[in-house]
């Protein structure tokens, strides 16, 4: 089945926007957001803490599904001399989740029973791996984007 190059440069384009919001959360979670936790107090933390992980899910959630299933779409959509740039996405993608289920949720659900130094340095430290692949998530979706837009007459 042909796929329209209209299709194909929607999901393109829609991908490298999901890519480009997680790049942008990420980076103020990094530099902004996390540091700052270490700053709220013993006497609140836990409630900050709960209240942190029910209202950043609405942004990561869907920011991660979306991109996560564009991402997949396009390794099937794109032409075969592309697909190497959307496998590279995938496999940042495969370390981002990895990070996120095995080290963040698990030092985010410590966190609710109080402050932790040790866990929240470890937080901060340990996310420069997911700031480091949504960045190079980014430049591959936006470079994904330009070839595919270079190429004009899509044959998948």
């Amino acid at each position: 089945m042909r796929i329209s190059n209209d299709v194909i440069e929607l999901i393109a384009l829609v991908h490298a926007g999901a890519s480009g919001f997680m790049f942008g959360l990420i980076w103020m979670v990094q530099v902004v957001h996390y540091p700052l936790m270490g700053k709220v107090g013993e006497e609140r933390y836990e409630e900050y803490q709960a209240g942190h992980m029910r209202q950043i899910s609405w942004l990561v959630g869907p920011g991660m599904l979306i991109e996560g299933a564009t991402a997949v779409l396009l390794v099937s959509m794109v032409p075969a001399e592309l697909r190497w740039l959307t496998w590279i996405g995938i496999a940042l993608l495969v370390v981002v989740w990895g990070v996120t289920a095995t080290v963040h949720v698990p030092l985010h659900t410590k966190l609710t029973r109080g402050f932790d130094a040790a866990a929240h340095r470890k937080l901060c430290d340990l996310n420069w791996l997911r700031t480091a692949a949504w960045t190079g998530r980014v430049i591959v979706s936006l470079w994904l984007v330009r070839e595919i837009f270079m190429q004009g007459g899509l044959e998948a």
